[in-house]
């Protein structure tokens, strides 16, 4: 047995296995972010930090900062100061210009945050390492998410929308979220998905992934056609009777591997313009974990050759024990870990 213990994960065309490593974890060292007192203005065009448009020369900053000074000492109506952080304000600053280019939207957040550090170059550094952190997270969030959704065996993608007839905005988002907990918790559904507002119309809904057994459905699903003010189109939908009822339009669409991908990318993309999280129900896993032959490895792969690429038909071992040839079936008795 060449390899215990490995992390097994499918990429959508292999198996792909991550060995099995022993290293001690080091705790990381909790980066202490400075506080800082923002003042805004309660005027025609927003705060401070909204009108920096250019850099600041040394005077300028000497001026804003003796302002400030004087705002927290003398408070007025026309301005109030918060405490807050560098990172914190950074958050704020990438969510505000996040349908700017990446380029733009990172001048605009150095324009706003150069005030509060000693210099240019030092203001330049702190966004750069930022939007290198977000990019990260993102690529993160993106492997995560594909992970879980290929090892899943996602069977619809779904869509739920918001009725003003039915609900509030916030009633609508709280009784889903009920209703899928229960679903998951007595019908065995699984799920993740993200929540939108449409451009135009700027109406709540959910788009997610959902893997329903048989027996798990609820309600009866039938074809509906109707006028699309959207598409300018007619347009056929599988509703959904017991979410129709209670909850508004639906939309359960069947995946196959192609329209698991185009979901994939819709979602990733979603999340990229708007910076949503996923939503994601318990039971989701990464990894399946399995014993690795040395007949079932093709090559190693990956940085440093550290992946392990997997033949397609590969034997599933637990701990010594022979499960089987890779297979869904298999997969679901397998140990899960993320």
């Amino acid at each position: 047995m060449a390899y215990g213990e490995t992390k097994v994960y499918y990429d959508g065309s292999h198996y792909i296995a991550i060995p099995h490593t022993e290293r001690k974890n080091k705790r990381r060292r909790k980066r202490e972010d400075e506080e800082i007192a923002v003042v805004e203005k309660k005027e025609e065009g927003g705060s401070e930090t909204q009108k920096a448009t250019e850099p600041l020369t040394q005077q300028q900053t000497a001026d804003k900062e003796s302002q400030m000074e004087q705002c927290k000492s003398e408070p007025s109506e026309q301005s109030t100061v918060r405490t807050t952080t560098k990172k914190q304000l950074f958050e704020e600053l990438y969510t505000k210009y996040i349908n700017l280019r990446k380029s733009e939207r990172q001048d605009m957040i150095l324009k706003e945050m150069q005030l509060y550090f000693d210099n240019q170059e030092q203001a330049k550094e702190y966004v750069r390492w930022n939007m290198e952190r977000k990019y990260r997270n993102l690529v993160c969030r993106r492997v995560r998410m594909t992970r879980k959704a290929r090892l899943a065996n996602f069977n619809y993608f779904c869509t739920f929308t918001y009725d003003e007839k039915k609900h509030t905005e916030e009633s609508f988002q709280k009784q889903l979220k009920i209703c899928f907990r229960n679903l998951c918790n007595r019908k065995g559904w699984k799920y993740m998905g993200v929540w939108e507002k449409s451009p135009e119309k700027q109406r709540l809904h959910f788009h997610g992934l959902f893997k329903i057994s048989k027996n798990g459905m609820v309600g009866e699903l039938y074809e509906k056609t109707d006028y699309s003010t959207v598409l300018h189109t007619m347009q056929t939908v599988n509703m959904n009777t017991y979410f129709e009822e209670r909850f508004g339009r639906n939309d359960f669409k069947v995946l196959n591997n192609r329209l698991l991908g185009e979901s994939l990318s819709y979602l990733m993309k979603y999340i990229e313009k708007s910076g949503e999280k996923i939503v994601y129900s318990k039971g989701l896993y990464q990894y399946f974990i399995s014993d690795i032959m040395d007949d079932d490895v093709v090559s190693t792969i990956g940085q440093e050759d550290k992946k392990l690429l997997l033949y397609d038909d590969f034997e599933c071992w637990d701990e010594g024990c022979l499960m089987g040839k890779v297979s869904d079936e298999i997969i679901s008795q397998m140990r899960k870990t993320n």
